[in-house]
């Protein structure tokens, strides 16, 4: 199964993939993707076909569990004690020992390895314009990172970056990375999801600006496509040369992560960034990416993650909206590893080494902030009490390190804010956006950050 229509995968990892698809182009990305899917498996020695995960349709026959005394019981792994039995007691046991057990997990079953080998980028200026958001003036670059191809050539990756800061800084400023939609300056425009905010207020960009921070927007699918039909491409193929994966390989998430990375390597270089107060945000899928690169990069001060549901903050084994049969299909598979696609066929979630909240516990110490929307208006699907468990439960790795956890164990009523701590949680009242949440975020950021004055 070498390289199987390679014109057109490349067709797929090019530009193009940030226009809408038809559905012939969509049809030929599933069928591809399905081949990809099995090839790994046949690589596991997986001969039986996946569980079927449930719908997202409330009225389908085998809708995803939306009701709280369905859930099943289940026993997590407990971040604070090794794998020989004997508990964490100290931070150095954290750092030494247990931190590198989780991390090797995640690795291996979860979201794949970093390569060892993956080329440098060199980061490009295409444009510098002075311009406004809202009523405020900015200066806006917009930016290519060039990635080194010259060992398979065949594969051309640029990682597409804007960043933006406030025209009337004094200095440096601190900068929160979105992981997200551009419109690109190449005639391939992508629109941007719905990031509604509360009635009155202004966008997340002018709030942002008016505090005198600046915003940076990086498109994932510019260096590693959505979708297992695109895995001989983008920064994946290049690194593998355009063959298959090995079951320990990276996914789209941990790539996409790993994009962000290389922005944070631009910022350190650019005289209007303050490279030691840089958040990442990012909703959805994005919302998963997010936890990942907070959880390995950490460069990144603060997060915050949205609606990030399972494969991010929601714990896996919870029966409830989303399940890893979701997310070790065909269609999703691609953001994890292949050996991920195990727990949906010989083996079960329970049989996962690590789950969510020890995705978050790898965060600490320092901050993150959970979004999700309301379930009559976002649905259920992402499941906000699986994602605000996953917070609470890595609480007790924020303690032994000294920050303060949730405070509670009890979920929230809607639009209420957690936010004493340094794991901060709030569902709000709207859709699949963290628009409504992005004051309360600042409010919260500007505990560490400081400087949230206004022009």
């Amino acid at each position: 199964m070498k390289k199987i229509f390679p014109l057109f995968i490349l067709f797929l990892a090019s530009g193009v993939c940030r226009a809408q698809f038809s559905q012939a182009t969509r049809d030929s990305i599933a069928r591809l993707s399905a081949l990809d899917h099995q090839q790994m498996k046949q690589q596991l020695n997986i001969a039986i076909p996946n569980r079927p995960g449930p719908s997202g349709n409330p009225d389908a026959p085998n809708a995803a569990n939306r009701t709280e005394s369905k859930v099943n019981q289940y026993t997590l792994p407990d971040p604070l004690v090794l794998k020989n039995g004997k508990p964490v007691k100290t931070e150095k046991d954290w750092w030494e020992k247990r931190r590198p057990e989780i991390v090797e997990d995640f690795d291996s079953e979860v979201y794949g390895r970093l390569p060892k080998n993956i080329p440098r980028v060199t980061w490009k200026v295409i444009s510098v314009k002075d311009t406004t958001i809202g009523n405020y003036p900015i200066r806006e670059k917009t930016l290519s990172g060039i990635v080194d191809n010259s060992a398979y050539p065949e594969i051309k990756v640029e990682i597409e970056l804007v960043l933006a800061t406030p025209a009337k800084a004094e200095g440096k400023v601190p900068v929160v990375l979105e992981l997200g939609f551009i419109r690109w300056p190449f005639g391939n425009i992508t629109p941007e999801p719905n990031r509604l905010i509360s009635p009155g207020e202004p966008g997340w960009k002018e709030q942002l600006i008016s505090r005198g921070w600046g915003y940076a927007i990086i498109n994932p699918t510019s260096f590693q496509a959505d979708n297992g039909a695109g895995l001989r491409q983008g920064i994946i193929g290049l690194v593998n040369k355009g063959e298959p994966r090995k079951p320990d390989d990276w996914g789209a998430l941990r790539a996409w992560a790993w994009g962000a990375s290389r922005a944070i390597d631009y910022f350190e270089t650019d005289k209007d960034v303050d490279a030691k107060r840089l958040a990442i945000e990012g909703l959805s899928r994005y919302g998963k990416a997010t936890v990942v690169a907070m959880a390995y990069e950490p460069r990144f001060s603060l997060a915050f993650i949205g609606s990030s549901g399972a494969g991010g903050t929601k714990l896996l084994r919870r029966v409830f909206g989303e399940q890893v049969e979701n997310l070790a299909s065909s269609g999703e598979y691609h953001w994890f590893s292949g050996n991920f696609i195990k727990y949906a066929s010989t083996l079960t979630p329970d049989n996962l080494p690590v789950d969510a909240h020890e995705l978050v516990a790898l965060c600490a110490p320092r901050p993150v902030f959970i979004s999700s929307g309301s379930p009559q208006v976002e649905g259920q699907w992402v499941d906000a009490k699986g994602m605000f468990l996953g917070a609470a439960h890595a609480g007790s790795v924020y303690k032994l390190l000294g920050k303060k956890d949730l405070s509670t164990m009890e979920f929230p009523s809607l639009g209420t804010p957690l936010v004493s701590g340094d794991i901060a949680f709030r569902q709000h009242a709207g859709g699949h956006s963290t628009g409504p949440n992005w004051s309360t975020w600042i409010a919260w950021a500007c505990r560490y950050w400081g400087e949230c004055k206004y022009y």
